[in-house]
């Protein structure tokens, strides 16, 4: 069973691959300046990109300059060879060329360390017109179904699989995913500027950009329907019908797998993808594709390389999370087949592999196994991916199997908890996922840490940022200087009575509030209107037990 994670069922016909390779990698044995410099890194970074490395204090490196244009200028005066694409992070170009002497004049380049063939671009009658027609996709008579309690978004057919992870806990918060950037790679996305569906986030200019890289164009509307069905896992609107998981982030589509076929030069397309998500300032990666076995196979992986570290894939997505990127990756769907096990980049330790449940939280047959090859947990968690519904084309509602819904469900539930927590790295928000999962203490080979939920892990997060304000002290006043709203944070020394007094410097008592508190857990009073008060100093005194605290404030 090929293993390409456009992740549902499917069957593929082994090709006979006798012909030559028309596609090779082009590995160089360094970069050079190349005209570019670590110091002025606007010329190949954006600025949301260098924002989003400033707020986590990532540092620039090697692997941000961009490949030397004069090596890629000697590749193409070799012969008749044509670039196709070429990858920063991994150091490479991507050729096209039937000329073998071109290849061997290439080989011997003194900045080129190997040539690797690594795919064709054939078009054969024995091709499968599509290595995902048998996608298990069934349409629905069901118009909508009632929610359990009223929330601040109708979910519709959607309600089960964000209820499973309390994600309207987020929701109702406000937290939908405003200003959130998810990049989303995969196989096309049929239909999408017409889908009803989608109507929000074309309309509210959410929608921010789409490449195909396979065949290097802006088009992805016209190809395969799976980025299709996942993007609307995420980001439907149709209120009491359809409501996705991150409803308001916003997004760009990258096309990165030829449908048509199954060789490593999609792993390819992917890290290139990878990287210009980073180059834009995405904050998140959504992709519902993985790499175990291809059309040729002399190319096929081992479970032994599914140890994090080698294939071209998982080196690209690991390096994705090192610039800050939250990269979330379906985990497979080989449980059932005698492979079994993860498929890249799941395997990555920087990236959140995500299994398959039904919307009782049991474990779906077909979900891939872990652990990796070294020995971590995985897949990381899991999420509903057997009878998840999604939007198809032509809009209406329908539902599928495979990890490949599993996994847009829980990431655009990670981006609502990360917009409210953007004080958090990437891996720092993973952790709090782990940790708020079912599983978390005794963690298994077929869901990993568990079920995540929102609320415990919004609740801990809370609770690591009050701590790290209370780094030094157990009582912290922000804004102070004093500013309308302005907080008092408070880590409770001892069970019982937590009282806040405001005074002013003749002991005239402005402002007062009470509440239970228990020891090491934090409380947080907002002082109200403080712009009725006079500029001046302040008084504030807390109370809690035999503790207590007086702090001077300003306004």
């Amino acid at each position: 069973m090929n293993r390409s994670v456009l992740v549902i069922f499917f069957s593929f016909i082994l090709l006979n691959v006798n012909g030559q390779f028309t596609r090779h990698i082009v590995q160089f044995t360094y970069k050079g300046s190349g005209g570019y410099s670590l110091s002025s890194p606007n010329a190949y970074l954006s600025g949301k990109a260098l924002q989003r490395r400033a707020r986590y204090n990532i540092a620039q490196d090697s692997t941000d300059l961009p490949v030397n244009p004069a090596f890629i200028d000697s590749l193409r005066k070799a012969g008749n060879v044509t670039i196709l694409s070429s990858s920063r992070w991994l150091n490479q170009a991507l050729i096209q060329t039937t000329d073998a002497s071109a290849l061997s004049r290439i080989a011997r380049l003194p900045f080129v360390r190997r040539t690797t063939p690594i795919g064709s671009s054939y078009n054969r009658a024995d091709l499968p017109a599509d290595k995902f027609a048998d996608e298990k996709i069934e349409t629905i008579s069901r118009t909508g179904m009632q929610s359990l309690q009223v929330d601040a978004l109708d979910y519709g057919n959607a309600y089960g699989q964000i209820h499973i992870h309390e994600g309207e806990y987020l929701h109702n918060a406000g937290f939908q995913g405003q200003g959130i950037t998810i990049a989303m790679l995969d196989g096309g996305y049929q239909n999408f500027n017409n889908n009803r569906a989608l109507d929000s986030i074309r309309n509210s200019g959410r929608l921010l950009g789409t490449w195909d890289f396979v065949k290097n164009e802006s088009s992805v509307s016209e190809d395969h329907p799976h980025g299709l069905y996942c993007l609307s896992i995420m980001a439907a609107n149709l209120p009491g019908l359809y409501v996705g998981s991150a409803p308001k982030a916003s997004y760009y589509l990258f096309r990165t797998e030829d449908t048509g076929s199954e060789f490593p030069v999609e792993e390819h397309y992917w890290a290139v993808a990878a990287e210009q998500a980073d180059s834009l300032g995405v904050d998140m990666i959504s992709s519902s594709l993985g790499y175990s076995e291809f059309d040729q196979s002399s190319f096929n992986y081992t479970y032994a390389q599914m140890d994090g570290n080698t294939t071209m894939v998982t080196r690209a997505a690991d390096l994705a999370a090192k610039k800050g990127i939250l990269v979330c990756n379906s985990a497979g769907n080989s449980g059932g087949d005698p492979w079994k096990y993860i498929i890249a980049p799941a395997d990555g330790d920087s990236v959140l592999a995500i299994g398959a449940t039904n919307v009782s939280g049991a474990p779906a047959w077909f979900t891939s196994f872990g652990p990796s090859a070294d020995g971590r947990v995985k897949p990381d968690v899991a999420s509903v991916g057997d009878d998840t519904y999604v939007v198809i084309p032509n809009g209406a509602i329908a539902r599928g199997d495979g990890t490949s819904f599993s996994n847009p469900n829980l990431a655009g539930l990670i981006a609502c908890l990360w917009q409210a927590f953007p004080e958090f790295n990437n891996m720092e928000i993973i952790d709090a996922v782990k940790r708020s999962s079912s599983r978390y203490t005794n963690p298994d080979n077929r869901i990993g840490y568990g079920i995540p939920n929102m609320r415990q892990a919004y609740q801990y997060l809370l609770e690591k940022k009050y701590a790290n304000i209370l780094r030094e002290k157990w009582v912290k006043v922000f804004p102070n200087p004093l500013q309308n709203e302005s907080s008092i944070l408070i880590r409770a020394r001892e069970d019982g009575a937590i009282q806040y007094q405001l005074m002013d410097m003749s002991g005239r008592l402005l402002r007062t509030g009470s509440e239970m508190g228990q020891q090491g857990r934090y409380a947080r009073f907002t002082m109200g209107d403080i712009g009725s008060l006079p500029t001046g100093v302040y008084i504030l005194k807390i109370i809690n037990g035999k503790a207590t605290e007086t702090i001077r404030l300003l306004k």
